[in-house]
């Protein structure tokens, strides 16, 4: 009998839950968490209590309403939530690794030695289970998924919830499959999807009666030969880019020397850098910045901050930046602006805090970088950049949980 691999937690209604925890009086309650309390926004999280009458994340809350009259709308708290995230993950080490945690509510752990029979894999999900209710709290369930890899737990872990336990075992590929539609299988969005329709893939089934080499054809790339890898119980490598930062410095002209100009020519690296990492399919962790000054030491200041390509979220983590600008007088004469910490957008959690937002300044973004594309250098950019188009000309490239001291007002996961 083949051996199991991998075991994938992923916490049941995380945000609903953890308010449920913290106020008895929300405990069997249809609950909807949101980014503000307001009839214009919408639901970042719903209990199931408000799932039954389908209220789903992204739901309108005036929508949510006529659903369920008796729904309880909640302000997030991300904090809460991100402490909450550490504490599960605790609770988890002591039962078994956490290989790696993929979002504030899902984490894998690897399963080694006698761990990946069977039986005693069902038993170390029930443990898990167990000492998280003692531990933390009964309204914090999850559904575990156990397979040979980890992308196959990952599909389990949503066949049976909340609170479900599924396995799947080698032996049973890919038949086990085939109950589930196209757009079951993490990695096939819509525009996916449509894509195989049009070539006649309309099923999970006529799916896997590809080969490897179908599947690379059908996906137009290597993707297509690692996501067969995935589907057939296979482990494909992590997959490692070798760029770690990009960044862009400038030397300042003298009437450039100044506190605003300064920062002008910042804003104005940081959306070439953006650029670029956009163009490198990256996301960044992580943003710094250098300013030199004729009369005092170098100033380097970074922070932290939910992996991003966007620009608007890193210019605002530039801002919370500069407000720790030396307050005596500097005479800057070179800028510089770093992004570390870079990521593939793979696994990576869609913001829920921003109300919405992440899609439509996805698409500014987009349009933004192909008008500048096509049109040539500086026909759209961000006004805190306006003294420094000049100064700083337009290079093109072709080729991880918030912290929310350092990210201070912007959302959180």
């Amino acid at each position: 009998m083949s051996e199991l691999n991998a075991l994938y937690i992923d916490f049941n209604s995380y945000f609903a839950s953890v308010e449920q925890l913290l106020r008895p009086e929300l405990r069997g309650k249809p609950v909807a968490v949101l980014p503000v309390v307001a009839d214009t926004t919408c639901c970042i999280a719903a209990s199931y209590e408000a799932k039954a009458f389908g209220v789903r994340t992204g739901t309108h809350v005036s929508d949510a309403r006529v659903m369920c009259p008796d729904i309880i709308l909640v302000e997030a708290r991300p904090a809460m939530y991100i402490e909450y995230h550490h504490k599960l993950i605790e609770v988890v080490e002591s039962c078994t690794h956490v290989e790696k945690t993929l979002s504030i509510d899902e984490m894998v752990c690897k399963l080694t030695g006698s761990q990946r029979q069977r039986e005693n894999a069902l038993a170390l999900a029930m443990r898990i289970k167990q000492t998280i209710a003692r531990k933390v709290g009964e309204q914090i369930r999850c559904s575990i998924g156990i397979a040979p890899n980890t992308y196959l737990s990952k599909i389990a872990s949503n066949m049976q919830k909340p609170d479900g336990c599924v396995v799947i075992e080698q032996e049973e590929l890919p038949h086990r499959l085939y109950g589930l539609k196209l757009r079951d299988l993490k990695g096939i969005g819509k525009k996916m999807e449509q894509r195989l329709m049009a070539q006649g893939i309309d099923s999970v089934q006529s799916l896997l009666a590809l080969n490897r080499d179908q599947f690379r054809s059908a996906w137009g790339s290597v993707d297509g030969e690692r996501f067969h890898d995935k589907l057939h119980g296979i482990e494909p490598p992590e997959r490692r880019h070798s760029r770690k930062s990009l960044g862009h410095s400038h030397v300042l002209p003298p009437e450039l020397r100044t506190h605003h100009a300064a920062y002008s020519v910042l804003h104005r690296l940081l959306q070439k850098a953006c650029l670029r990492l956009r163009n490198y399919v990256l996301l960044a962790a992580a943003i710094q910045i250098r300013v030199k000054f004729l009369n005092r030491a170098t100033w380097v200041v970074d922070s932290q901050c939910t992996p991003t390509d966007n620009t608007l979220e890193l210019i605002h983590a530039l801002e919370l930046l500069w407000q720790q600008y030396p307050a005596r007088k500097s005479i800057p004469y070179a800028v510089g602006v770093v992004l570390n910490d870079l990521v593939e957008p793979a696994g990576n959690i869609i913001d829920l805090f921003d109300e919405g937002r992440s899609e439509t300044q996805s698409r500014l973004n987009s349009i933004l970088d192909k008008l500048n594309m096509r049109y040539g250098k500086n026909t759209v950019y961000f006004g805190g950049a306006h003294k420094a188009v000049s100064y700083a000309p337009m290079r093109i490239a072709f080729n991880h949980i918030p912290d929310i001291k350092t990210e201070g007002d912007l959302p959180a996961d």
